[in-house]
């Protein structure tokens, strides 16, 4: 898959995030458990679309990395990471799984409580072959970097996506040596 969007970077580091974006329906009122809700919002959801999003609105620069269902919802959330300026030429969209559902809330006891809708879900189904390498790699080059100088990759794992498979996927996919 090629990197349709360009990274212009000088001088600063780009954080690309790595893992799941889902979905999260929260309760309309707070301090309720996810059975006492009276309904739900739907919102964007999982760590690491969190943190990329954060990292564009604070003016650095961003990228997601990870697959979503070929579905209203998973093209929906990839254009929310647009919209906040987050390069998104790393998603990979799956057409026989869905996005990934979580109900999420604040209980009045300070306790959160989570529920998570995947049979699996396409983020659970990420493949070395899914990863947009040229999205990583063209960042490196336009920095003038040897391999990952300047690219942080964050990994989170809320859900239960196993962190050495992850890394796996993401390691055996970059090719070493000089851009």
């Amino acid at each position: 898959m090629a990197s349709t969007t360009a990274v212009s970077a000088t001088g600063s580091g780009l954080i690309v995030s790595f893992s799941e974006m889902f979905i999260d329906f929260v309760p309309t009122v707070s301090g309720v458990s996810l059975a006492g809700a009276p309904g739900f919002l739907k919102a964007p959801g999982g760590a690491p679309a969190n943190v990329a999003i954060a990292v564009s609105r604070l003016g650095g620069k961003s990228a997601f990395v990870g697959k979503l269902g070929d579905d209203e919802f998973g093209h929906m959330l990839a254009g929310i990471l647009k919209e906040n300026n987050v390069v998104a030429d790393g998603i990979a969209f799956d057409e026989g799984a869905r996005t990934a559902l979580a109900f999420v809330t604040l209980r009045s006891d300070g306790e959160r409580e989570f529920m998570f809708y995947r049979n699996p879900s396409a983020d659970m189904l990420l493949k070395p072959e899914d990863l947009n390498l040229d999205l990583i790699i063209s960042v490196c080059q336009s920095l003038s970097l040897n391999f990952l100088g300047k690219v942080y990759i964050f990994f989170s794992f809320s859900v239960k996506i196993p962190k050495l498979q992850c890394k796996w996927i993401l390691l055996s996919r970059i090719q070493w040596g000089p851009w």
